[in-house]
């Protein structure tokens, strides 16, 4: 069979159309695979509930819910631990803060050798800075850091400098943080504004008291606050052209700066607001319910990034989460998450640098707690703590903890100041069902015990995998880290 040779010009013409196809498909792939921006936004100090999508309807936070609406909203998000450097050394590294050494604590610092998500991304082309709180507070230098852009300096106008700095051909990597709603705030800040105190939930573990509903009309204020600068940023973005080429993400480091909140193991501690954006990308208006912890950041940028996930990470990527079109529970062996805490500030008794050491499992019907040390007092000691914050120095200063205190001997709020400041059992048990506040413990509840005796298995079993220091050994070295805040304490920095 003769097979017929095609004539050179139509031959010539097959092979420009397919080099002309070739580079066609190329320029799409190159579209398609266009390295996705990041904008993590956190607030100071931000608990969960305090956002409208989670039923909060006082406080106002229009760009969470558009985030939410155009995006994927995680109901059961948690911090690694309830104190502002090691949840947000967690965050950047992508591990349990009781992996980071020194980095556990509070102003502490961090191992210039555990690797973070924006150095990483650096190192893969991306611009990447950072505005006003970022790691800290701490000493970057006493880790090995040598910080070229101290507290975000390099970008005094924040976000919109950052961007005009930003090279045409690059993605971008930026940290957009506030210093609010941390305390100090003006009293009676929240009412001016027009917030009205009396449709206020308080928390079951507060009085219904006008005086406590003005401190956390004060603590929305600041919220709102933060909220408005995440809504700045995005109208940046649209008005680039980048919004839908950026994941962007919501968040808080911890619980409110409350007795009982921040600086705890209970939800009003750990849980946090979440919410993601990334255009078409994702599939919006969904709710996960799988149990997250902020540790999952760092590895999902990466991921999404296309830069590869260190091993030291023990967060795990939420891409696939994020890439599906489902909602609700979604990966079967999302349905705990630990966290635990160690030194917040020296608030044990003179000359003790202790802290109060605890480590807890959630999952969806309970809440199990072991406090390590039950004999120390879970908000620093009522007089003589190291830190120079005398009174339950663990706990933030304000009107809130001021009323408690002074009504800790009458009768109709004595209950309520043990539940902030009293001595605690080494262990704890919630069903968060019946008990969303963790106010009735049931560790001793005999009806309880197989519980209890599992959700310890699954918590020791976690932590033992992680290579926690206070399972595996070494946990006391925690106790003797230099606390490096900025005045001399105990003949340390």
């Amino acid at each position: 069979m003769k097979i017929r040779l095609l004539p050179f010009k139509i031959c010539l013409y097959v092979l420009i159309c397919t080099f002309l196809n070739a580079c066609s498909n190329n320029t799409n792939d190159t579209e398609i695979k266009k390295r996705p921006n990041v904008l993590f936004c956190i607030a100071d100090d931000w608990g969960w509930p305090h956002a409208t999508p989670y039923g909060d309807h006082i406080v106002q936070t229009p760009a969470f819910n558009r985030l939410v609406e155009e995006g994927v909203i995680f109901e059961h998000a948690y911090v690694s631990s309830p104190s502002c450097t090691p949840s947000r050394g967690a965050i950047l590294t992508g591990q349990y803060h009781w992996r980071l050494k020194e980095g556990a604590n509070l102003w502490s610092t961090l191992d210039v050798n555990i690797p973070v998500y924006p150095l990483l991304l650096e190192e893969a082309g991306y611009h990447v800075g950072r505005w006003r709180k970022t790691w800290g507070p701490g000493d970057l230098n006493a880790g090995g850091y040598i910080d070229k852009n101290p507290g975000g300096k390099n970008y005094p106008k924040g976000f919109e400098q950052f961007l005009e700095a930003k090279p045409t051909d690059k993605p971008f990597c930026f940290w957009l943080g506030a210093s609010d709603p941390h305390r100090g705030y003006e009293k009676g800040s929240g009412a001016a504004s027009g917030i009205d105190i009396s449709k206020i939930q308080v928390p079951y573990f507060f009085p219904d008291h006008d005086e406590i509903r003005s401190d956390i009309a004060d603590y929305y204020y600041e919220v709102q606050r933060f909220d408005s600068d995440v809504s700045k940023a995005i109208s940046m973005l649209e008005e680039i052209g980048e919004l839908d080429n950026t994941i962007i993400v919501m968040t808080g480091d911890h619980g409110m700066p409350f007795p009982r909140c921040k600086s705890n193991l209970y939800d009003m501690g750990v849980r946090v607001p979440l919410a993601i954006r990334w255009g078409k990308s994702i599939k919006g208006n969904r709710n996960i319910n799988d149990f997250v912890s902020l540790t999952d950041l760092a590895p999902t940028f990466l991921d999404a990034c296309g830069v590869s996930i260190p091993n030291e990470m023990s967060g795990k990527s939420l891409m696939p989460m994020l890439l599906s079109n489902r909602e609700g529970w979604i990966e079967p062996n999302r349905d705990q998450v630990v966290f635990g805490k160690e030194r917040h500030v020296p608030s044990q008794l003179a000359p003790s640098m202790k802290g109060y050491p605890s480590r807890a499992i959630r999952t969806q019907n309970y809440l199990y707690i072991n406090n390590l040390e039950p004999d120390s007092w879970p908000a620093g000691v009522p007089d003589g703590a190291t830190h120079p914050i005398n009174s339950f120095a663990d706990c933030d200063n304000g009107p809130t903890k001021s009323f408690l205190i002074e009504h800790a001997h009458e009768s109709t709020y004595k209950q309520f100041y043990d539940w902030s400041f009293a001595k605690r059992p080494a262990e704890e048990l919630f069903d968060v069902v019946k008990d969303p506040f963790q106010i009735n413990n049931l560790a001793d509840n005999p009806g309880f015990k197989k519980i209890k005796k599992q959700l310890y298995k699954k918590l020791m079993a976690t932590l033992k995998d992680s290579k926690d220091p206070r399972v595996i050994g070494g946990g006391e070295l925690f106790e003797n880290y230099p606390y490096r805040a900025g005045y001399k304490l105990n003949g340390k920095k």
